[in-house]
């Protein structure tokens, strides 16, 4: 019921109400997390459940977005493709998706033919109507790979809290929002070296000629209420000023490319691109596609974001289809949310903090527990935040709510009746008076369920279920004989009472319906606005009636919290990529050398090293990226002090060799990168002793990898430490 039948493709239909459904698409290179997952696809399943439930006909349209500078830099990083890149990840996020029951019509992608065709028809007609313009504009470019550099292709210094690793789009320290021209010291992302500003010419949208037919299309729908507050308030910070025009190509060599000679070698901007991704994903769906995307007389358009991603749909997108002068169908009706973050902060999949749509499922959990409590939690007016606490609790609602009703009377009836519903008996006054409250709340249900409003939906669902439990304990068929008619009408109320819950709850937790359905032994039927007897007297139900919901036990609960809240090993070296400036003889010992470090940010340390034995040639360690300790208490050797420590792996016979990134990586590890265990919390502890503490950490050398506490060490949570010439396999650090 919830999603047509294999190879079933549902077009609009004269007469009906017409829903085109879509959710904003997820980019392909990661994989998604809690909060991705309610702030578009969770939503949009539980509104296309309840549409199909209802009998408006509906399609749900989803897909991976694929194109960008983010897929490119992805694939330079893993040395593959960004096509296996996006194979990779489009499988992840179907695979997530298909685990937590989101019942796509069709999920896609946008790196298609499709999507190619299509975006391309949008831009020829904008451009033949007049609505482009060409600039020319500095950008970035790296001399050494004979490229512009997109957003994500340079990393420098934040302007705003001087962060080193800064991105070239965002600071992931500080959250600003960035032009790659604004960065400090900017390098390369993929060869190092140092781009410089160069002039190129690229294509806009001109939005201030398409301004007056966007705002009145921003007035005429967000005016009906049909729109969130949040994304009329973020629309109107755009449109009500002047618009000014759009860039909508990139330097990149992935993406849809632009149709014209002069721009052969640039591709769509991911801003401009992406939304098509709708139309050529339901292109995929059928040939028919025009039926839904340029039929705005018969189809509404249903779309769900998060607040992030309004003003690209209800400003840029529009736009773009507005200059094309074609009949398209125009977004009706928006639903966005704010963030859902994780009780300790936000989610990191590389601080491995907060849930993720693979972690879920390795909790043994239920999905459609976690279905019930992100929406039930879902941010609609604010941020939310996920806490084990409150889960925990959400799932004993559930289970002590819903769950024990079901239960404890379908026990009933398989042990008293043997498993046939008794014949029904006289209907009284407070059964009527009962019944007309079920209504009441099953009309507020439908209500809020017409205007997306899911959370409001959801609270009055458990509302009706708890109404129904509170005439389970005050009506208590079990204090009668079997034989007793009373008996008969408070079950017969009641079986029909869990029927109902079972259809309602559906958008909400779809496999625990089905499994009620199953018990109940009835098939799945679409709502019904009114309370009604649609199992009767004589029905045989389930041999198999089992609790459908489980409490979570408390040392599950401390193990998961402990698991996905980035708790891992205090890491208390201060440890960090240093590179050697200079090296020189020490003044009066000759077995020492003293080297200038750089330890980046513009800081020079000295740090005394014992290495002149092992490395009697100077220049093997002149320009040498190594591992260097500086939270060690500094002290003098020879009347010099020393600043920093080199760590070396010690074979035992003297022989000694310093740590490194492998040789295939130097050129993208920076100076300054700081070296960890991933997940370990990161707290140097000040002036380490070196005999008395260092020398007794847990540091060890195995198959040439650095481990802390059985926990490898990598540079900048992603590059393996080793040694930098042959040592034996099991070495001591020092």
């Amino acid at each position: 019921m919830s999603s047509p039948k294999v190879g079933e493709v549902i077009l609009p239909k004269p007469g009906q109400k017409n829903l085109l459904i879509t959710s904003a698409l997820p980019y392909v290179n990661n994989v998604p997390h809690l909060g991705n997952i309610i702030g578009c696809v969770l939503s949009g399943d539980v509104y296309a459940r309840y549409a199909r439930l209802r009998g408006y006909n509906c399609i749900y349209i989803c897909g991976t977005d694929e194109y960008g500078t983010a897929t490119e830099t992805k694939a330079l990083q893993m040395k593959c493709t960004p096509q296996e890149i996006c194979d990779k990840y489009h499988k992840i996020h179907a695979e997530i998706y298909e685990w937590f029951n989101i019942g796509f019509d069709k999920f896609g992608r946008t790196s298609t033919q499709s999507q190619t065709e299509i975006a391309q028809d949008i831009f020829n007609k904008c451009h033949k109507n007049g609505y482009t313009q060409s600039q020319e504009m500095e950008q970035l470019f790296c001399d050494h790979c004979k490229m512009f550099l997109a957003d994500r292709f340079v990393e420098g210094t934040c302007p705003n809290c001087q962060y080193p690793d800064s991105r070239g789009d965002q600071c992931d320290k500080c959250s600003k929002l960035l032009n790659p021209e604004e960065l400090l010291n900017p390098r390369c992302s993929i060869c190092r070296n140092t781009p410089h500003l160069k002039s190129t010419k690229h294509i806009f949208l001109d939005l201030p000629q398409l301004q007056e037919r966007v705002n009145t299309f921003v007035d005429t729908n967000s005016a009906k209420g049909a729109w969130s507050d949040n994304s009329i308030h973020i629309t109107n910070t755009w449109v009500k000023g002047e618009l000014k025009p759009r860039c909508i190509t990139r330097d990149l060599k992935w993406g849809t490319p632009v149709p014209l000679e002069e721009y052969k070698d640039k591709v769509f901007y991911v801003w401009f691109d992406a939304p098509i991704g709708y139309l050529s994903i339901t292109k995929e769906y059928t040939p028919e596609w025009e039926k839904w995307w340029k039929n705005p007389e018969q189809v509404e358009l249903v779309q769900f974001m998060g607040k992030d991603n309004v003003p690209f749909h209800t400003v840029i997108f529009p736009a773009s289809l507005i200059g094309t002068h074609d009949n398209y169908t125009m977004l009706k009706t928006l639903s966005t949310t704010e963030f859902l973050n994780y009780e300790t902060g936000k989610f990191s999949k590389s601080r491995n903090t907060g849930i993720f749509g693979d972690g879920a499922k390795s909790t043994g959990i239920p999905a459609d527990v976690f279905r019930f409590y992100l929406l039930s939690n879902r941010p609609e007016q604010s941020d939310s935040i996920f806490s084990w606490d409150d889960f925990n609790a959400k799932n004993n609602e559930l289970l002590n709510n819903y769950g024990n009703l079901i239960n404890r009377v379908l026990k009933y009836i398989d042990n008293k009746y043997n498993r046939v519903l008794p014949a029904i008996g006289v209907i009284t006054e407070g059964d009527e008076q009962f019944i007309k409250e079920i209504n009441k709340l099953l009309f507020d249900y439908f209500e809020n369920m017409e205007a997306i409003k899911i959370k409001e939906g959801l609270k009055i669902a458990m509302s009706i279920s708890a109404r129904c439990n509170a005439y389970m304990q005050t009506n208590k068929a079990w204090d009668y004989p079997v034989t007793d008619p009373r008996s008969g009408t408070i079950l017969n109320i009641l079986i029909n009472c869990i029927k109902m819950l079972a259809t309602i709850f559906e958008p909400f937790t779809p496999l625990l319906s089905n499994q009620i359905h199953q018990q109940l032994a009835v098939d799945p039927t679409p709502f019904s606005t009114v309370f009604e007897f649609l199992i009767k007297p004589g029905h045989e139900i389930s041999n198999n009636i089992t609790p459908l919901i489980q409490r979570i036990d408390g040392n599950n609960l401390k193990e998961y919290r402990q698991r996905f809240s980035g708790v891992g090993p205090e890491f208390p070296i201060d440890c960090k990529i240093a590179q050697v400036k200079q090296v020189d003889n020490h003044p009066t010992a000759e077995n020492l050398y003293l080297l200038q470090l750089d330890i980046g940010n513009g800081v020079t340390k000295t740090s005394v090293a014992g290495l002149k034995g092992s490395y009697p040639d100077p220049s093997e360690l002149k320009d040498k990226k190594l591992a260097v300790v500086l939270n060690l208490k500094p002290s003098k050797f020879k009347g010099v002090l020393s600043e920093a420590m080199v760590v070396v792996a010690d074979d035992g016979a003297g022989n000694v060799s310093v740590l490194s990134p492998p040789q295939d990586e130097i050129s993208n590890v920076q100076v300054g990168s700081t070296i960890a265990g991933k997940g370990m919390t990161i707290q140097p502890k000040a002036s380490i002793d070196y005999q008395k503490e260092f020398l007794h950490y847990e540091l060890k050398l195995e198959n040439s990898k650095v481990f802390y506490k059985n926990t490898e060490l990598l540079i900048a949570q992603k590059v393996s430490l080793t040694t930098s010439r042959s040592t034996p396999i099991n070495a001591k650090l020092k």
